[in-house]
C-alpha cells in the first residue's frame, strides 16, 4: 500500500494521575506538542470541575482528551482501560500509538514507622498498598503497553521520583521506599526495553508547590529551604517539569535513557 493510502496514525500520551501537579502541566505540554491525551486519575464529584477545565485546556489546542476516572492501580480497571483504546484507534502495527507513557501518581501513606500508638504508627497494608501504586504500577502499565503492541519503538517512559527515595523526612518511610523502587524499576525496564528501541526515565523535581507536597507534613519548612537553596530564588515549577518532559519526548532523545534526571534548576547542586 502506498504512503498515500496509509492511514494517518495519530500520536498519544498516556498520563497516570493527570488531574493535577505535574499529571496536569505535562497533558497540556504534550498537546501542545501534537500528542492526543488519555488520561486516568482517580477524583471525587467536589475535584471534577478541574478535571474538566484541563481537558478543556487540551481541546483548545486541537488534541483529543479522554479522561478515565478510575483507580489506576486496580488491575482490572487498567486492562479496561487499554481495551477500550485498542478498540477505538487498534491493536498492534495498525494501531495509533501511546508514545510516551508518564506515571505520576501520588498517592501513599505519609504515617511514621513508629508512634506512640498502634493506631497512629504504619501498617503492612498501608505499606503494600504506597508501594503498589506509587512504584509498581509502573511495570504493570508498561507490560501491558508493550504486550498489546500499544508502544513500540521510539516510545518514552517516565516516572516521576523524589529526594525523597534517598533522603529522610519524617512520615516519608513509606514514600521514601516507593520512589526507591520506583527507580529501580526504572533502570531495569531500560535494560529490558532497549532493544525495543523504547527509553525510560526518571523525572526528579525540585521542590513544587502541588497538591501532593501540601499533603506532607513539614510541607512549609521544605518550601523555605528549597528557596533559599536554589540559585535562582525560586521553586521549580510543574511547567519547568513539564517542558522537560516534552524535550525528552523529541524522537533526538532516543540515546537518553536509564536515567534519573533531575529538573530542579540547581537546586539539588547546592548543600
Amino acid at each position: 500500500m502506498s504512503a498515500e493510502g496509509r492511514r494517518q496514525k495519530t500520536e498519544w500520551a498516556l498520563i497516570l494521575g493527570a488531574s493535577s501537579g505535574f499529571g496536569e502541566a505535562a497533558a497540556l505540554e504534550l498537546a501542545d506538542l501534537g500528542m492526543n491525551i488519555l488520561a486516568v486519575h482517580l477524583d471525587r464529584k467536589s475535584t471534577m470541575g478541574n478535571v474538566d477545565r484541563i481537558a478543556q485546556g487540551i481541546k483548545a489546542k486541537g488534541r483529543e482528551a479522554i479522561f478515565l476516572n478510575v483507580n489506576a492501580a486496580d488491575p482490572e480497571k487498567r486492562q479496561e482501560v487499554l481495551s477500550a483504546f485498542a478498540e477505538r484507534h487498534g491493536e498492534g502495527a495498525e494501531a495509533d500509538p501511546i508514545r510516551v507513557l508518564l506515571h505520576s501518581l501520588a498517592f501513599g501513606t505519609l504515617k511514621p514507622f513508629l508512634a506512640d500508638s498502634e493506631e497512629e504508627m504504619l501498617t503492612k497494608a498501608q505499606m503494600d498498598m504506597t508501594l503498589d501504586v506509587m512504584a509498581n504500577t509502573l511495570v504493570y502499565w508498561t507490560q501491558d503497553l508493550v504486550r498489546r503492541r500499544l508502544m513500540g519503538a521510539g516510545g518514552r517512559v517516565f516516572a516521576m521520583t523524589s529526594a525523597g527515595g534517598a533522603r529522610v523526612w519524617k512520615t516519608y518511610g513509606a514514600v521514601s521506599a516507593a520512589k526507591s523502587a520506583l527507580e529501580s524499576h526504572v533502570r531495569q525496564l531500560t535494560l529490558e526495553l532497549g532493544p525495543l528501541g523504547i527509553t525510560v526515565n526518571a523525572i526528579m523535581a525540585g521542590v513544587t508547590d502541588t497538591p501532593a507536597l501540601r499533603k506532607i507534613p513539614g510541607a512549609d519548612r521544605m518550601i523555605k529551604m528549597a528557596l533559599a537553596k536554589n540559585p535562582s530564588g525560586r521553586l521549580t515549577t510543574t511547567r519547568d517539569v513539564a517542558e522537560a518532559i516534552g524535550l525528552l519526548a523529541n524522537p533526538k532523545a532516543h540515546w537518553i535513557t536509564g536515567n534519573v534526571i533531575c529538573v530542579d534548576g540547581g537546586e539539588f547542586v547546592v548543600d
